[in-house]
């Protein structure tokens, strides 16, 4: 029976090896497979922030675009601004000298209907003189 003992002990061994051999095979399958899961999530995170940083740089890229528009439209609208400031000024004077010259005209109309009124007064004046 000793020998039967060896075997017994020998089959026992084998069933544990086996078993274990199992539970580390199923255990591998099961790690490799998370593993893989996990490669999985990776890569799409990956590929997310790749997307991502894309957009960001386009954005980025729009963002100076537009900056340059907003500045360019800050300067074109300096320029128009100042432009308008000059006109102004001018359209102002030239209101002061229309002012002064219809002053001048009313002047000269007043001394005109003087002078015509001494004219007619010296006319009239000249008529019964020769009378």
């Amino acid at each position: 029976m000793s020998f039967n003992l060896d075997d017994s002990l020998k089959n026992r061994i084998v069933i544990i090896l086996a078993i274990l051999s199992a539970v580390f095979f199923f255990g591998t399958v099961s790690s490799c497979n998370s593993v893989m899961r996990q490669k999985a999530r990776g890569d799409k995170e990956m590929a997310l922030r790749l997307a991502l940083e894309e957009r960001m740089n386009r954005f980025s890229q729009d963002r100076s675009t537009l900056e340059e528009k907003v500045k360019a439209k800050e300067k074109e609208a300096q320029e128009s601004k100042a432009a308008f400031e000059n006109a102004n000024k001018s359209l102002i004077q030239e209101k002061l000298i229309n002012q002064s010259l219809k002053e001048e005209l009313e002047k000269v109309t007043k001394l005109k209907e003087t002078l015509e009124n001494d004219l007619k007064q010296a006319k009239e004046e000249n008529k019964r003189l020769k009378k």
